[in-house]
């Protein structure tokens, strides 16, 4: 009987360790072998200063509505594979994903990825992230 017990205890500690691992960061693993990058509200900045990365918010239109990133372009989830020629000439540039906390925007980076856009970045926290951390938005 002890042995079944400890084997469902290798079990547990592989589990616990495997969750920790993906909540300190771990899971960008998978981002990065998918082609999408998770960043932080720091990292969006820089690539949104430094390289002219555009904003993508995929949010609903009253969460857009009560606020989001300067210069940031509004494409709902819901309505982004029937935009996406709107979105074309930006191919070349960096793209970060938003929505409230990071999960619609990574479905949005996967369906831009089929669609042939390689250079994307999925705000991780969404707009919880970046309010947490003092950056502005606008109404």
């Amino acid at each position: 009987m002890d042995f079944v017990l400890q084997g469902q205890n290798i079990w547990l500690i592989l589990l616990i360790a495997f969750s920790g691992f993906l909540l300190l960061g771990g899971g960008n693993l998978f981002g990065r072998l998918s082609g999408v990058k998770q960043v932080g509200p720091q990292e969006a900045v820089m690539l949104f200063n430094h390289e002219d990365a555009l904003v993508l918010d995929v949010r609903e239109p009253s969460e857009w509505a009560d606020g989001h990133i300067a210069k940031a372009r509004h494409i709902p989830l819901g309505k982004l594979k029937d935009r996406l020629t709107e979105l074309e000439k930006f191919k070349g540039k960096p793209i970060i994903a938003v929505c409230r906390s990071g999960n619609r925007s990574g479905h949005a980076c996967g369906l831009l990825k089929k669609s042939g856009f390689e250079n994307l970045h999925n705000l991780a926290g969404g707009m919880s992230a970046w309010e947490q951390a003092g950056l502005p938005k606008e109404r």
